[in-house]
């Protein structure tokens, strides 16, 4: 089940009582549980496994330092000493070992990253040379951390300095120092609450995946049936023009991070479609929309039944609206879309987008930037289903075909992500990070599998695992998770039959199934029912291996499940 209460805690080396209690008394999911790590014993409590604090279980921690307390050769720096660049960065790598101390503790772990005071003016003009300027320095310093956390996979670097930009002048303040060991405003602490739980959000799985936009006054300016579509405005010599230029722009750069489109307008079809189409200052085509409701009905409704064709709960949609009047139905109406306030000078559109939190993933795969073009195949799929009789008819019609291969480096962060966000074809709904599936994967009678699916209109991407631990001569299928975006058309048995082979290769006599309920994995105990497994009880079901479970003769099965 996903977690909404995260205990973490914070190692630093200064006061952290104010940034503990943002983190504790903020509202938003999740709840977070603090707790202090010795006041300034940040490499003792990173590499003690014996002091008092580790005495708690922490999904979490939050180390936050400052260059100079960490980073011995940085304070010499400060003091206008020569120091190679070389020795600092050498520290910078000491510094990064001890960080990675925590990997078998903590399963995410947040590096805010570093700064000195704005007050500071350094070397002035010379303060961005190479090997002199303190803040070049600082730069490089944060970007070898960078480096040297990269392959951690469960170590998350956050961006201090927009923190420190945002409060302005007042983000340091000398007598919070003296008085408190306090290096920061208020504020600081309070940006950098904000940005750890929109993290912890995103690696719950609940980023937000499909922004639904109206069209009159959002995406262009004007009502296009009362103007015609040469007469709105968008781009030109036009200040508001060119701000839903820059408005559509930023969701097209959305598009590309793999934020799905959609349409919700009160408008004649026709006309709307025919502006995308033709208007020659469209950032936006009608590719780049996974579908749209242009109708005069209501958008609560239309939002419903969007999300419903793209198989996407309510959850996951953002709607953007210029009328506050239909924002105000549409959040009443749908508790679960975020309807975020909308600016009412329109050259504020785009940067009111770029400001919204809601779209972390704690990463980017191939999957996610093409998904708005798997969603656009997935339509050209119903139109043919549309047109056919039989399901066996039409999945011949796809030419589907299916590639296994075990989990391995190059496809475990793709795999971690489907792990954690799949919720309806989902066996166990286990919660892994990358670490805990790799370090899983590896023990001793356990193997994990990667599935790829593609067809005549494209490729799905990796969109299954499957999971076995073996005991004596028997076999537990301990996850088996599949996209809803492609379950229903034999891919579930395809999967089944691959893990059966590879059990009946390793000498394994019986496989088996059990299903652990979840409010949301009702299509996984339906398939398990079907599957021709033998249930026994509610939740478990067995396959003897002396029967070779079939391959569904629609789809082609590649790789090698052995590796």
């Amino acid at each position: 089940m996903t977690k909404t209460q995260y205990t973490t805690l914070l190692i630093s080396d200064f006061t952290m009582d104010i940034f503990s209690g943002y983190l504790q008394n903020n509202t938003s999911l999740p709840e977070i549980i603090a707790i202090k790590a010795p006041f300034g014993q940040v490499i003792p409590v990173m590499s003690d496994t014996s002091m008092e604090c580790w005495n708690k279980l922490y999904d979490c921690a939050v180390v936050w330092t400052r260059p100079e307390s960490v980073v011995k050769s940085f304070t010499r720096l400060l003091a206008y000493q020569t120091v190679p660049l070389p020795d600092i960065l050498a520290e910078v790598d000491e510094y990064a070992q001890a960080l990675k101390m925590l990997r078998d503790r903590v399963s995410t772990v947040f590096v805010p990253t570093w700064v000195y005071a704005t007050y500071h003016r350094g070397y002035g003009m010379l303060d961005m040379k190479t090997g002199t300027g303190i803040a070049n320095t600082v730069m490089r310093m944060n970007l070898k951390l960078t480096d040297a956390l990269d392959d951690t996979g469960t170590m998350y670097l956050l961006n201090t300095q927009k923190w420190i930009e945002t409060t302005g002048k007042l983000a340091f303040n000398p007598k919070l120092w003296y008085m408190g060991k306090i290096p920061f405003a208020n504020n600081v602490f309070k940006m950098a609450t904000h940005d750890i739980k929109a993290a912890l959000r995103g690696l719950m799985g609940k980023s937000k995946k499909l922004i639904i936009v109206d069209l009159d006054d959002t995406l262009w300016g004007g009502i296009v049936g009362d103007l015609g579509w040469e007469n709105i405005r968008l781009g030109g010599h036009d200040p508001v023009g060119e701000a839903f230029t820059d408005f559509q722009k930023a969701l097209k750069a959305l598009k590309n991070r793999g934020i799905l489109l959609g349409i919700v307008s009160k408008n004649k079809e026709a006309v709307a479609l025919e502006t995308i189409k033709h208007h020659p200052e469209m950032v936006l085509g009608l590719d780049d929309f996974v579908g749209w409701k242009i109708n005069w009905d209501n958008k609560a409704q239309n939002i419903v039944d969007l999300a419903n064709d793209l198989n996407l709960g309510l959850q996951s949609v953002v709607f953007i609206d210029d009328d506050r009047v239909e924002r105000a139905w549409v959040r009443e109406s749908l508790s679960k879309v975020f309807v975020p306030d909308w600016p009412e000078d329109r050259m504020l559109y785009a940067k009111t987008l770029n400001e919204l939190d809601c779209f972390d993933t704690p990463a980017v795969s191939k999957e996610d930037r093409e998904r708005s073009e798997m969603y656009r195949t997935e339509k050209q799929r119903r139109d043919v289903k549309s047109h056919i009789g039989s399901l066996e008819d039409w999945l011949k019609k796809l030419e589907i075909s299916v590639t296994v291969e075990p989990i391995n480096d190059s496809n475990l962060p793709r795999a971690t992500q489907l792990f954690n966000k799949t919720n309806q074809m989902n066996l166990a709904t286990r919660r892994m990070t990358e670490t805990e599936l790799k370090q899983w994967a590896l023990e001793k009678n356990h193997a994990v599998w990667t599935f790829r699916v593609a067809d005549k209109f494209g490729d799905s991407g990796l969109t299954g695992i499957a999971s076995l631990e073996t005991h004596d001569q028997t076999g537990r299928i301990v996850d088996f998770i599949l996209s809803c975006r492609v379950f229903g058309r034999k891919i579930e048995e395809a999967m089944v039959y691959a893990i059966t082979e590879a059990a009946r290769t390793a000498g394994l006599k019986s496989v088996t199934a059990t299903y652990l309920p979840t409010p949301k994995n009702k299509p996984c105990l339906e398939f398990w029912k079907k599957s021709g497994f033998r249930p026994i009880g509610d939740d478990t079901f067995a396959w003897s291996l002396q029967q070779p479970y079939r391959l569904p003769e629609q789809i082609q099965l590649e790789g090698d499940i052995n590796g």
